[in-house]
């Protein structure tokens, strides 16, 4: 019996100890070196994160567009640079509409379009569709790149839509985007997250100016930047940061507009010479000192709430502490809603459960001026535009709304 019973626990510890949990250390000489497998060599990796930012108006979704073209058809990179392997490609855009917007960049980028996907929210057995949400939907689109199968290239506009906890917070950053972080790596193919730079970045290092957490620029391998050179066409890009290549050099383009099909227009990346320099003595070349202090508060405050509303409804005190966080004071906020036509609705309660609470979203209207570089006259014009449902109910817990 006493036999027995010691071999009953010689058995539980043996089994105790293979559900216990240790560090694993590995032994670098069993650990086989590998080179970085690069799309577009030392700018746009395989299998990693890029970042690109940039200021309004420098074309950043139309540039994104033109590479994802040179990948679908093997085309030429905007150094020279040849495209050694054809992939298909994966689109989430929050801000363009696929039919009007993007196909037509694509047509007229010379994309093959039998290689591109542009996701159109998620889909069920019975046919439903429902919006897709790049921070909750990373297992749907690793199932449909198993599906495709030659994905090289992600393309997430904007990528602050990844993150479901607050954006300026290191921790939900990371934990976040680190789902893109290991579909990029499994599949090994390239994400590229579209974002804005931050409201008076314009004297900090490039990398730095990334809207939200310095976690976006930590947690990618290469930050690209785009800017602008006032009073002309001429862009550049160029890298601010890279942890697998040099970081510094860049690319001049223009944006053209064209026609493609019958008659429709739309716009184009034009590529031009490299520059040499770094990212801050590039940008600086073209962006002039006082940039940032000629453009309002007004401007700074609707470019960030298009950003923050592009995924969906926002709670009021999320809006609230996220505009703090990025110097805004909540007057201006307010005028900023009023210009892009964002909606004010309560949400929660009665039979839907949940405490009630006030949100903002994107009107249908204000989701389609996304789609147009506002001027700084035509912001304040649109400052009368209504920003109420017609018939809300108000009670004392109201005036967190406002």
């Amino acid at each position: 019996m006493a036999a027995a019973i010691e071999i009953l626990k010689k058995e539980w510890a043996e089994a105790a100890a293979k559900d216990a949990w240790r560090a694993n250390a590995i032994q670098a000489t069993s650990i086989t070196p590998t080179a970085i497998h690069w799309a577009w060599p030392g700018w746009l990796a395989l299998g990693k994160l890029t970042i690109l930012a940039g200021a309004g108006g420098t074309g950043k979704t139309t540039l994104t567009i033109g590479l994802a073209a040179t990948i679908t058809s093997g085309g030429r990179w905007p150094d020279g640079e040849p495209c050694r392997e054809r992939r298909s490609v994966v689109i989430w855009s929050s801000e363009d509409d696929a039919s009007d917007t993007i196909v037509p960049r694509l047509i007229a980028s010379g994309a093959d379009l039998s290689k591109v996907y542009i996701l159109q929210g998620r889909v069920n057995g019975l046919g439903e569709v429902e919006p897709f949400d790049p921070a909750k939907d990373i297992d749907l689109l690793a199932a449909e790149m198993e599906r495709i199968g030659d994905v090289g290239l992600i393309m997430i506009d904007p990528i602050v839509s990844a993150v479901s906890g607050d954006m300026h917070r290191a921790n939900d950053v990371r934990r976040a985007l680190q789902g893109l972080v290991d579909l990029a790596e499994q599949h090994d193919c390239a994400v590229l997250g579209i974002t804005h730079f931050s409201k008076g970045s314009a004297d900090k290092n490039p990398a730095e100016r990334v809207l939200g957490s310095q976690a976006f620029g930590a947690l990618a391998r290469t930050v690209l930047v785009a800017a602008k050179q006032e009073d002309s066409e001429l862009r550049v890009l160029a890298r601010a940061k890279s942890n697998i290549a040099v970081d510094d050099g860049g690319c001049s383009y223009t944006i053209e507009e064209c026609t493609v099909g019958s008659g429709i227009t739309t716009t184009r990346v034009l590529w031009g010479g490299k520059i040499e320099g770094t990212a801050r003595e590039i940008l600086a070349d073209v962006e002039s000192q006082n940039q940032d202090e000629r453009r309002t508060e007004l401007d700074e405050a609707c470019d960030f709430l298009r950003d923050l509303l592009s995924a969906g409804p926002v709670p009021v005190n999320q809006i609230k502490k996220d505009a703090d966080g990025n110097g805004l004071t909540w007057a201006t906020v307010r005028r900023a809603q009023k210009t892009i036509g964002a909606v004010a609705k309560k949400e929660g309660g009665n039979f839907g459960g949940g405490k009630q609470q006030w949100v903002w979203r994107l009107s249908a209207e204000g989701a389609q001026d996304r789609l147009k570089v506002l001027t700084e006259n035509n912001e304040h014009l649109q400052q009368n535009v209504s920003t109420f449902s017609d018939s809300p109910d108000f009670d004392d817990d109201d005036a967190e709304a406002f």
